[in-house]
Formats: C-alpha cells, sequence, structure tokens
C-alpha cells in the first residue's frame, strides 16, 4: 500500500494495471489495498473510462516512513554535499537531510547522522574549476530557458545560443550538454564566458535521453582520441604493467596474443592515439616493451629512444 501511494504521488494519474505491475500482484489485490486506502481516510479517487486509473488528491503528500535500513543508507549515499553546493542547492539539500532524519525511526537516527560516506569526484592532483555560473546554467536546465553564452573551445571562443538540455560531472569537472540548432553537443562549463539566461522558453525534446547521450559521446570521443592501431611486444612484467600504464580505452580494446616467444613475451595489438602521444604511452614501460609496428610508430620510437641514449651516454 505503501508503494501505491508513492508511486501515485510520483506519477499523478495511474492505471490498475500499471500498479499492479509495479507491485508484481494481481489487479484484484490492487483493488482491495485500494479500498483499504480510502476507507482509512487516503484521498484516493479513481478515474473511469479507457483512460482511467487511480489519482491522489492534488495537494496531498505522502510522509516519508516505512522506509528500511537499507533503504535509508542508500538514500544518503544519494546526498553529493558538495556537487549540490556547486549546483547552487547546498542549503536545499541540508533541508532535505534534516527532513529525511526526521522521518527515520529513532533507533535509525544515530548512524544516519554520522557522516560514513563522502564522495569527492574530482581527480587526482588537478585544481579546482571556476564554476560560479553553474547554479544559473541549473536554474536554466530546469526551467528549459535558452542560454546566449561566449564559450571558449581550444580553437577561438565565440557566441553561442544554446538550449541547455543536462548537466554532467564527469572525473570532477563539469559539463553543459545543450542543442544549439542541430544536435546535442557538449560544453565545459569553465570555459564558459559571459551567460545570459533568456525569458522566452524552448521545448525539450521527448526522445532525448541524456545517459545514453553521454555514453555514445564518451564512446566516440575516446574512439576520435585513439584513430591508429600498434603492435608491439610486451614482457611478462610488462603484461602486468598493461593496467597502470595505459589508458582505459587502450586497455579495454587490446588484443593479446595466446602465443608466447622463445623470451617469453607476447604480441599485443591495441588502438593508440598520435604516435608521438602513444610513444610517451609506451615509454613507460622502459625495456619490457618493443613497438613492431606500424613502421612510423617504430622510427618514432627509435628516434625517442636515441635521443634518450644521447643525453644518458
Amino acid at each position: 500500500m505503501l508503494s501505491i501511494l508513492t508511486t501515485l504521488q510520483a506519477k499523478g494519474h495511474v492505471t490498475a494495471q500499471a500498479l499492479a505491475d509495479e507491485c508484481e500482484v494481481s489487479l484484484r489485490t490492487i483493488y482491495r489495498d485500494v479500498d483499504a486506502l480510502s476507507a482509512a481516510g487516503i484521498p484516493i479517487y479513481s478515474e473511469r473510462g479507457s483512460s482511467g486509473g487511480y489519482r491522489l488528491l492534488d495537494g496531498y503528500r505522502v510522509r516519508l516512513n516505512g522506509l528500511s535500513s537499507t533503504e535509508a543508507e542508500a538514500m544518503f549515499l544519494a546526498g553529493l554535499t558538495r556537487q549540490a553546493a556547486d549546483l547552487g542547492l547546498g542549503a536545499v539539500a541540508a533541508s532535505a537531510r534534516k527532513k529525511l532524519l526526521a522521518a527515520l525511526p529513532a533507533e535509525m537516527r544515530p548512524g544516519a547522522m554520522r557522516a560514513r560516506f563522502h564522495l569527492d569526484a574530482s581527480a587526482w592532483f588537478t585544481e579546482g574549476e571556476s564554476l560560479s555560473l553553474l547554479p544559473l546554467i541549473a536554474d536554466a536546465v530546469w526551467n528549459e530557458r535558452p542560454l546566449r553564452m561566449r564559450y571558449r573551445s581550444k580553437a577561438a571562443e565565440r557566441e553561442r545560443k544554446v538550449e541547455p538540455l543536462g548537466i554532467v560531472l564527469k572525473g570532477g569537472v563539469w559539463y553543459l550538454v545543450a542543442r544549439d540548432g542541430g544536435g546535442a553537443r557538449t560544453y565545459r562549463i569553465s570555459r564558459i564566458g559571459q551567460l545570459d539566461v533568456l525569458d522566452k522558453r524552448f521545448e525539450y525534446p521527448a526522445d532525448f535521453d541524456l545517459e545514453a547521450y553521454w555514453a555514445g559521446s564518451t564512446r566516440r570521443y575516446e574512439a576520435g582520441l585513439h584513430p591508429n592501431r600498434a603492435e608491439i611486444r610486451l614482457s611478462p612484467r610488462g603484461i602486468a604493467m598493461m593496467d597502470a600504464f595505459l589508458p582505459p580505452y587502450a586497455r579495454a580494446g587490446a588484443e593479446i596474443s595466446p602465443t608466447v616467444d622463445a623470451e617469453g613475451w607476447r604480441q599485443v595489438t591495441l588502438s593508440v592515439g598520435s604516435y608521438e602521444n602513444a610513444a610517451l604511452d609506451i615509454l613507460r614501460f622502459g625495456a619490457d616493451a618493443e613497438v613492431l609496428g606500424p613502421p612510423d610508430f617504430r622510427a618514432q620510437m627509435a628516434e625517442i629512444t636515441g635521443a634518450l641514449a644521447k643525453v644518458y651516454a
């Protein structure tokens, strides 16, 4: 019955069949439990017809109760304090946390009040970015308001007018996903200069899925950074060092030959970026790696190692 209440509160209008599917019970059970809720004074009413179903009286809200200890723990794990503050929602998040604490049974409050989980989403050895515009951008995302901004890309800086579709935090960096008249694009928020939130609203695309877009965009970006294939030989120690020395995308697509040569080395084929950048990755292996090809890549390695030999002669 609590599931019925929270589902109606979250979705508004829900059919009996949808409730039965979500709660994994029969239609007869839904009818019985809805009657019991109504008899208990819950303002729930039905609408007949092909588009009928159940609704709660407008304005009625279910209090948070009936939480198990594991459910409460899961809700506190979702409390990203630093990230809420970056979005301008620090006070709101703190207020919500207090309300959740008040709704918990008394025996569960001491454990919930002690900080046992902390998320530090920033990357190691990096400085914090300027995020003064992030709350404005977040508000525009929620309220579906277009933005006019000065954006500094690696190539140039120019004014853009975009429709903000979502915000992503990746490796300690905040990104804006927005539509600029064509398809969706990704903008690093710290590179946004002057920003104006426009008064008019735009229609959010019904078929846009932020998570799916980001997954596809990430795959395309990583593939674009690794357009070449290379063949290398690795010693047993080199094979063991792949996880530490190769980028995740290169590791994921690496093909390691099962054949071991007379020295115990194996041939590995993997995706790499420019040969200059790839050489820096392979040099980390020291004498435990040899580049076999393509010829241009092997020549690049020979040039670098030859120069190093002169330095250390």
